[in-house]
């Protein structure tokens, strides 16, 4: 287990001590150009700084926003047991071969002790370990529900600016609450798996809302083929605009490459979808909108909370609860106070 910040795995992602760990400190537009260098160590520093919600983290995210915008960001997720590790590492591989630049996001579960991640994703991805274009960085999800760690779309931008050209974001595997990569991602790529329900039970998760390719891992096991038949007729009957994109479903053996190719190729396609419809900028502009509206209601509250006894906010909560006036009005008085 690491702590809550995390540590980056291999030689690839260095280290992530910081100034309070020993290291003397170096300052942000430095730490960014260095990791614009392709400097691990310098990119495991600015996402720790994320993690740890670092004093500077407004002046690292001013530093990355001029060369952000340029990687493929992947969500992948699925069940617990779908293998989504085991593809992850496969799809690596194979975007390697293809000479990209890949960075990997993978959301582990909280240890209920220590607060950090239990680090069975990167044990699995450890073939890559060694290559200075593999950045691998498991976080911890602290607790946040959605299969994501609430940091996750500010350690994007880090790997994005770093010059990775595809960020897979591998989710932490809870089942029906993984919907919330589908916004974070520009691709979301699905996993199910024979023995892990079929399709009516894929409709109950909401996956068939958010997937823009369905994955059937283990696809040598028995069962395979009609999960992928209860899921193309579940898909059929969801409703999409004709000029909508048909998410595709693949068969694939991740443990032994099988099909990840085609799944390689389908990720490019959609890409080409993405750009040429307008769908990207789309999809990057409600990201950003629901990252500023996250960080806004953020410092809202602990904007609040630190308001000493007796302010208006103490005011308008007592005038509540003595049925004076209603929760919403209340609300509007206290946006609308200029002390607050």
């Amino acid at each position: 287990m690491t702590p809550p910040s995390g540590s980056p795995a291999g030689a690839t992602t260095g280290s992530t001590t910081g100034p309070s760990r020993g290291r003397a400190a170096v300052p942000v537009p430095e730490l960014v150009e260095r990791a614009r260098r392709g400097d691990p160590r310098s990119v495991a520093r600015l996402i720790s700084l994320v993690e740890d919600a670092s004093p500077a983290l407004r002046e690292v995210m001013a530093g990355l926003a001029p060369h952000t915008g340029h990687a493929l960001v992947v969500g992948i997720t699925g069940a617990p047991g779908v293998g989504k590790s085991t593809s992850t590492n496969a799809l690596v591989a194979r975007l390697r071969e293809a000479g990209r630049r890949v960075g990997v996001l993978a959301v582990d579960p909280s240890s209920p002790f220590s607060g950090g991640a239990l680090l069975g994703d990167r044990v699995r991805m450890g073939d890559h370990a060694t290559d200075s274009d593999v950045f691998i960085r498991s976080m911890a999800a602290r607790g946040h529900l959605g299969g994501l760690a609430w940091t996750t779309p500010q350690a994007i931008r880090v790997l994005d600016a770093a010059g990775f050209d595809v960020v897979l974001v591998e989710t932490v595997g809870v089942g029906q609450s993984e919907v919330e990569v589908a916004a974070l991602a520009d691709t979301t790529l699905v996993l199910l798996a024979p023995g892990m329900g079929d399709g009516i039970q894929a409709a109950k998760a909401g996956i068939l809302e958010i997937g823009d390719l369905y994955v059937v891992n283990k696809a040598d096991r028995d069962g395979a083929g009609q999960v992928r038949r209860d899921l193309r007729n579940a898909l059929a009957l969801t409703d999409r605009p004709d000029a909508a994109w048909r998410p595709p479903i693949l068969l694939t053996t991740a443990h032994d490459g099988g099909g990840i190719p085609e799944v390689v190729d389908a990720l490019e396609e959609h890409q080409t979808w993405l750009r040429d419809s307008g769908e990207l900028l789309r999809r990057r502009t409600r990201r950003a909108r629901g990252e500023v509206e996250a960080i806004a209601l953020t410092r809202l509250r602990e904007r609040w909370s630190g308001l000493r006894e007796g302010s208006e906010l103490d005011d308008l909560a007592g005038r509540v609860a003595r049925g004076e006036t209603d929760p919403y009005a209340a609300a509007d008085a206290l946006l609308d106070d200029p002390s607050d």
